[in-house]
């Protein structure tokens, strides 16, 4: 028998759960999640939880932006800032919600930095 690897496993696993959502939003049809997917999610976080999340990711994005920007990699990131790659990569995946004090680790070498500005009133109002 053919050795898989932890990354086959996972694929396989992942693709078996998702296969069985489809199959019972198939069957439920619109009753499993309304007529919009998006406006299901959005009734599940308040206009606070979906703007920090708007946040998060666009600072995430930005780092991201700045670090290919730049050509370097996760491996030279840790090694330039001291936060581990492992974390370097689990925070790009949003797997994870870093530190202020992370961030600022990781956005100094990136030449980067961090800024409290107001928000555009348009965005705190189109989330309300």
């Amino acid at each position: 028998m053919e050795h898989k690897n932890k990354f086959d496993r996972e694929y396989e696993k992942e693709y078996a759960a998702a296969k069985k959502c489809c199959e019972d939003l198939r069957l439920r049809g619109n009753d499993a999640v309304g007529e919009d997917a998006a406006e299901f999610m959005d009734s599940l976080l308040s206009p606070e939880e979906i703007a920090e999340s708007d946040l998060r990711v666009a600072l995430i994005g930005e780092m991201i932006k700045a670090r290919k920007d730049k050509g370097i990699s996760q491996k030279r990131l840790e090694e330039i800032s001291g936060v581990k790659q492992p974390v370097i990569a689990r925070m790009e995946k949003g797997q994870t919600v870093p530190q202020i004090s992370t961030l600022i680790k990781l956005l100094v070498p990136l030449g980067k930095t961090l800024a409290v500005v107001p928000l555009d009133p348009a965005i705190l109002h189109a989330k309300q």
